[in-house]
């Protein structure tokens, strides 16, 4: 895998090769005075910097506590990969998602945050119920940092007040953007771009990330924190934004990238988007920068997770008590709680918004992945070859294992634009078939489609779309689930959906690529990505969590159309599924909210009603569950893999690093995709890791 590039010292400009501006960015002067009387200037000399209290401003004249030019950097690379996440608020990641940020930081990994926007809000650093202070958006944003490095200083060493270095650094957009390098553990950094929030979660407010993808305004300007070695305030257009994420992914060239999901939906009630406007187009520019970058020769291929924003906390809660508690904590440190004046700054050493409710609306108790948790990405074919299958680069990555010899790949299909994980079945020809959904960033849309191979043991064809159920992107963001999948013995395939409206749709043909159109399945209030499995038999399930228990649909053995939904009188379970055969009718292995331990529901043949429902002891975590192949997978409490011997459980073992997504098993093994983009496989000689 290629090596971090080496950065000159002395370098002015730090650009991906090929990467070119366009014309120079409008760099806005920083205010050079105020004027007198207008504005009370409270000194901080001793701690380098200066408080502007009174009115609002756009940057305060303070001196940054860091180097104010840009350094030679050298990002730090382990093992285990480089992780980015890309999110438009301070506090995004630590309210959706960690503990990921905290497992990847304790694992030695270099993880590098980007924030978007400054997360200025009104100016006003303090509680509802306080007293309203002058409003300071320099301040507040530079606040807003100071609980950021704080947070990540203590995870990453124990202690809120380890130093960091700031520095600026050119972007590829034409303009500078602040870097901050944590001194005791240089492969932790943060880079704040400080362009304006919107400062409404669904409100009309043109100059904001939504209104400049949409084209409402030509550019969106920047709002430097206070402390900022960011000199010069900027204005980057569309095409510059998404050129400067670009960029930061050439810096630092990640293995793998998280950020929010970029089509959230809306509530069922009133059709308002159900996560903060900054947190979708955030991640659209990231869509937009990922792809871009996946255009760049020599760069390490790049995995990509999202990660349901506001709308987890109206689901059961998915962490145990004590990760909600380790969670919690990161959180009520970035909310300064206890005010003491541990960062030596004016401008305050955390969010006291937040610090009136640290959890969030039920946010720290819970992390969900959006269509990245298939179990069902390895396949064995007809003529025995062992298939898995990943998303890298947004192209998808195949794996072959022929019987009797070692594994190989990937091989990345030329096809991009592919989200997440896929679901892949077996025809009864022999041939191996892939589902997904891919997007399309121009018009924005979301669709479900297919590769196939010609013939057993084949290359796989190109992708074949399946459309979308939804009617454009403005009707519900686009929101598709990973697709669900049950095929019958003549070949006979129907793939199921979760749509914006919370129901389940369906379209029906075969791999030869007649299809019928997307109609209705049924079902209300439905969450995450559905399952389907047959059993022995070849009966048909398909299952689909909500909020409070699980709907299921059945088909007979000889195919047909599958009828539901049937209420199962299942509990609540925490959203994410995984179903297996299960003697001569299907398991559904789910886990308990509150606590992450696993519990299965038998399905008698041909039944949507679970015959026994029971507790699966000793399997703490979160994610999905995966049962094929007679063995539990599952992510454990720490983040590495976890297995029991059996679907029954068992003595669970866990080790191996951090992964993307949910494990996956067939009868000889058990596999997962590394951060490093991997293919980690456990057999009962031990594991082994393969890949480029």
């Amino acid at each position: 895998m290629p090596a971090f590039p080496l950065f000159s010292p002395g370098s002015l400009l730090d650009l991906p090769k090929g990467t070119s501006v366009s014309r120079p960015v409008r760099l806005l002067p920083r205010r050079a005075a105020l004027a007198a009387g207008s504005l009370a200037v409270l000194a901080g000399v001793t701690s380098g910097a200066l408080l502007l209290a009174g009115g609002a401003s756009t940057a305060s004249d303070v001196p940054s506590r860091g180097v104010p030019e840009e350094v030679a950097v050298k990002p730090v690379r382990t093992d285990g990969g480089a992780v980015m996440q890309i999110v438009s608020h301070p506090d995004d990641d630590l309210f959706f998602m960690n503990p990921d940020t905290a497992r990847t930081i304790a694992a030695s990994r270099s993880l590098t945050s980007v924030y978007l926007t400054a997360g200025e809000s009104d100016g006003r650093n303090a509680r509802r119920q306080d007293p309203q202070p002058p409003a300071d958006k320099a301040a507040y944003a530079e606040a807003r940092q100071n609980g950021i490095r704080a947070a990540y200083a203590e995870m990453a060493t124990g202690n809120r007040t380890s130093p960091w270095d700031r520095t600026s650094i050119t972007t590829a957009g034409g303009a500078r953007a602040e870097l901050d390098t944590l001194r005791a553990r240089p492969g932790v950094s943060l880079v704040w771009v400080q362009l304006r929030e919107a400062g409404s979660v669904a409100g009309d407010r043109p100059e904001s990330l939504r209104g400049l993808w949409d084209g409402r305004v030509p550019e969106l300007g920047s709002q430097l924190a206070a402390g900022s070695p960011v000199r010069d305030g900027f204005a980057y257009t569309k095409d510059e934004v998404v050129a400067t994420v670009a960029g930061l992914l050439e810096r630092f060239r990640p293995t793998f990238v998280r950020t929010l999901d970029p089509t959230p939906g809306v509530r069922d009630g009133d059709g308002a988007l159900s996560d903060h406007q900054d947190h979708m187009y955030g991640a659209r520019f990231a869509q937009a920068a990922l792809e871009r970058y996946a255009r760049t020769p020599g760069h390490p291929a790049t995995g990509v997770q999202t990660y349901l924003g506001y709308a987890t906390g109206g689901l059961p809660h998915s962490l145990d008590p004590a990760t909600a508690r380790e969670k919690l904590r990161s959180l009520e440190t970035y909310a300064w709680l206890d005010l003491e004046d541990h960062c030596g700054d004016p401008a305050g050493c955390g969010d006291r918004k937040v610090a009136a409710r640290p959890a969030g609306r039920d946010w720290a108790q819970s992390i969900r992945y959006t269509r990245g948790e298939s179990t069902s990405w390895l396949r064995r074919g007809g003529d025995g070859t062992l298939y898995a299958f990943g998303v890298l680069d947004g192209r998808l990555a195949v794996w072959r294992k022929p019987v009797g010899a070692a594994w190989t790949g990937p091989l990345l299909l030329p096809d991009g634009g592919l989200d997440g994980s896929v679901t892949t079945v077996a025809l009864p020809d022999g041939r191996v078939a892939a589902f997904g959904t891919r997007t399309r960033l121009d018009p924005y849309r979301r669709e479900v489609g297919y590769v196939v191979q010609g013939a057993p043991g084949g290359p796989f064809g190109p992708w074949r779309s399946l459309g979308t159920p939804e009617p454009d992107d403005a009707a519900g963001t686009s929101d598709i689930s990973r697709p669900a999948v049950l095929v019958d013995r003549a070949g006979a395939l129907s793939v199921f959906v979760r749509d914006a409206r919370h129901r389940l749709a369906v379209t029906s043909g075969t791999a030869g690529g007649d299809w019928s159109g997307w109609a209705v399945a049924g079902g209300s209030g439905v969450h995450g990505d559905p399952v389907a499995v047959a059993d022995a038999a070849g009966r048909g399930y398909v299952f689909a969590a909500t909020a409070d228990s699980v709907l299921a649909w059945t088909r007979g053995a000889l195919g047909g159309t599958p009828t539901g939904p049937v209420a199962t009188g299942l509990p609540a379970t925490t959203v994410a599924l995984g179903a297996a055969p299960d003697g001569e009718g299907v398991g559904l292995w789910f886990r308990r909210p509150d606590s992450g331990d696993v519990r299965v529901a038998r399905f008698a043949a041909g039944s949507g009603r679970p015959s026994a429902v029971r507790d699966v002891p000793g399997s703490g975590g979160y994610g999905a569950v995966s049962a094929e192949g007679g063995r539990l997978a599952a992510r454990g409490r720490a983040g590495g893999l976890a297995t029991a011997p059996n679907a029954r459980g068992g003595a669970w073992r866990t080790a191996g690093p951090l992964f993307a997504g949910a494990p996956a098993g067939v009868a000889d093994g058990v596999a997962v995709v590394g951060l490093d983009g991997r293919l980690l496989w456990t057999a009962t000689g031990g594991p082994t890791r393969i890949g480029p």
